[in-house]
């Protein structure tokens, strides 16, 4: 059996942005992927549908694995011809124990890569609006781990060297020791004066910072119950994160917000609200599916010739309608004399991945929008074809068909509701945990109400700003009684986003 190959991947601190091109690229080809606790596990979304993941986790202490058995089915894996990503918080190679992982492949003859990461020691001290060097403050730093390996007889850490001969010390795993990291500088030269940062969850959207000094951090962090994962930062340049405090500065930062959309439509508006601060978790209430039956659109597809106009109500009517005309062995030039309507910028963008350009776009996205742009054409005796949702509002084809037009509605896909991990959602809820829930259709207002609970929701969605994408998913909204709150002009993903900061900042 031909040998496989190890990739020891740093994934970043945290923010799945900060992984390497080459550190993605690996995750996308790698037959197993074995990840720790501190990989972020959107990252884990880049995957080959059938990759293997293991998780092999290490949390305060509790061992998922022991490292000596994660190297071995390191070795395992690869010895079975795969290609192993192993994705590791930060960089392997800076307190991440990769290279005892690379040296059991190198032990065994495995072949294997280093592809480094944003190491922790500097990202997240830079979310935390902390240079580690600054020409005013400091030339030096060093980063040293606050947590030494238990079964050593004494310390190989210098004191008196960092106390003294280091401007910026960067302590990793050091929250149950800190106490003593403190004593130990302060009794070796350090002054009780200097300021100290602990930031825990470091350049994610829950991070967390406490500020002090050597003297005081003990206390504050113990007052703000702040614990592992953390960075602490010890040296002047701390004193700086209150002029360079970009990131937590960010309008939505520190809200928690539920994202109902489908599961492959999420991406896009889940990275617009982190870009801005958020939290978000995915409870996909609507997965996007074939129809049971191509019966109708397969009918309307193959008289396709005999219509004059072609309304697509959302980019998923676009992209069902053209892969069924591809597999029926169609293309757009079947298309050629019939006009089309597209309701919304995305819907005209999705016509543009098919080279095709829509001639009528409504001001206004939504059923009446497209009444009162097809206002100026002659619509008596028209024929219309809508491949739609196999439920959706019946205002277009019976408004049309009101005014002389023949229309033909054909089923081009379903909306149905997907398994989610609805318990932790729910106990985000009783927590309080939960700033906004976001819904872009009434189908996914239905599926929400559903999937929590008709008898419980009201209640745990006390508190709960409502954001929603229009006025029809704020109708269905209302008739469940929820109050909305937040409501675009534009009745698109980026005025949505954009209408959350307007709330948000006005509170």
């Amino acid at each position: 059996m031909t040998t496989g190959k190890v990739y020891l991947i740093g994934a970043g601190p945290g923010d799945p942005g900060l992984i390497t091109v080459k550190g993605l690229e690996c995750v996308r080809k790698a037959d197993v992927i074995i990840y720790d606790y501190l990989a972020n596990e959107r990252l884990l979304d880049q995957r080959r549908p059938d990759a293997e993941l293991i998780y092999v986790g290490k949390q305060g202490g509790r061992h998922t694995l022991p490292q000596d058995e994660i190297n071995a089915l390191i070795v395992q894996k690869a010895s079975e011809g795969k290609a192993v990503a192993r994705l590791k918080g930060g960089d392997p190679f800076i307190f991440g124990r990769g290279g005892e992982e690379a040296e059991a492949c190198a032990d065994k003859g495995i072949p294997f890569e280093v592809v480094p990461g944003v190491t922790a020691a500097t990202a997240v001290p830079s979310y935390a609006g902390i240079p580690l060097t600054h020409r005013e403050h400091t030339a030096s730093v060093a980063f040293v781990t606050g947590h030494e390996d238990p079964t050593k007889s004494s310390s190989q850490l210098h004191w008196k060297e960092l106390a003294t001969g280091i401007g910026t010390l960067v302590f990793f795993m050091g929250m149950k020791n800190l106490q003593n990291i403190s004593d130990n500088l302060i009794s070796n030269g350090r002054s009780a004066d200097t300021p100290v940062a602990a930031i825990q969850w470091g350049t994610r959207t829950d991070q967390r910072v406490v500020t002090g000094t050597l003297g005081n951090i003990v206390g504050r962090v113990q007052e703000a119950k702040l614990g592992p994962p953390a960075i602490i930062v010890v040296g002047e340049v701390v004193a700086l994160r209150d002029k360079l405090n970009w990131f937590e500065s960010k309008p939505l930062f520190g809200k928690r917000v539920i994202v109902t959309r489908s599961r492959d439509q999420a991406s896009v508006f889940a990275e617009q609200l982190i870009d801005r601060g958020a939290t978000v978790v995915e409870l996909p209430s609507i997965d996007v599916v074939a129809p049971a039956s191509w019966e109708e659109l397969d009918a309307a597809i193959d008289a396709i010739g005999n219509y004059d106009w072609l309304i697509f109500t959302s980019a998923n009517a676009v992209k069902f309608f053209f892969r069924r005309l591809r597999e029926r062995g169609g293309d757009i030039r079947l298309l050629r004399g019939v006009r089309i309507c597209a309701v919304g910028p995305k819907t005209a963008e999705a016509l543009g991945d098919y080279n095709l350009r829509a001639d009528l776009i409504p001001a206004e996205f939504k059923a009446e929008g497209v009444l009162a742009a097809l206002g100026g054409v002659q619509v008596k005796g028209q024929r219309f074809l809508i491949p739609r949702a196999k439920v959706a509002r019946e205002v277009i084809p019976d408004r049309l068909r009101e005014l002389g037009a023949v229309v033909t509605v054909a089923t081009a896909y379903e909306n149905v509701m997907p398994r989610s991990d609805v318990d932790r959602v729910r106990k985000l809820f009783s927590d309080k945990k939960i700033s906004a829930v976001t819904f872009t259709s009434s189908s996914t207002v239905n599926n929400f109400v559903e999937m929590v609970g008709k008898s419980e929701y009201k209640s745990l969605m006390h508190g709960v700003a409502v954001a929603c994408i229009g006025p029809v998913t704020a109708k269905t909204a209302e008739e469940y009684g929820m109050a909305v709150d937040i409501m675009p002009r534009d009745y698109t993903i980026p005025a949505l986003v954009d209408a959350m900061v307007e709330y948000y900042q006005k509170k």
